[in-house]
């Protein structure tokens, strides 16, 4: 069966880094487009970044962008978040997604698989 497991996730002091790993398993990687979003306590989930099956194209929500970069290995089966410049305001559950048809990549129902989340800490 598809497995997507993140890693990575801890308590950052604001302004460090951290870079979440997903590692895919049970499915074709290079063909699905993989996203990030998270769900901080109390809200919705929400869309973090997205990049495309051969990683030409990205996409960030704009309360990340020029702070996370989103890359993948497909050799690896790994999508990973690389994360800067980190807010407490990022706290959250990090969530990874795989999505075949890379088409509405902010939106959460157009994902396929999920995994099971990684807890990232922001302290101020």
């Amino acid at each position: 069966q598809v497995q997507l497991v993140e890693s990575g996730g801890g308590l950052v002091q604001a302004g460090g880094s951290l870079r979440l790993s997903c590692a895919a398993s049970g499915l074709t990687f290079s063909s699905y487009g993989m996203g990030w979003f998270r769900q901080a306590p109390g809200k919705d989930r929400e869309f973090v970044a997205a990049i495309s099956w051969g990683g030409s194209s990205t996409s960030y929500a704009d309360s990340v962008k020029a702070r996370f970069t989103i890359s993948r290995d497909n050799g690896k089966n790994t999508v990973y978040l690389q994360m800067k410049s980190l807010k407490p305001e990022d706290t959250a559950v990090y969530y990874c997604a795989a999505d075949r048809t890379f088409r509405r990549v902010a939106i959460d129902r157009e994902y396929d698989y999920w995994g099971q989340g990684t807890q990232v800490t922001v302290s101020s």
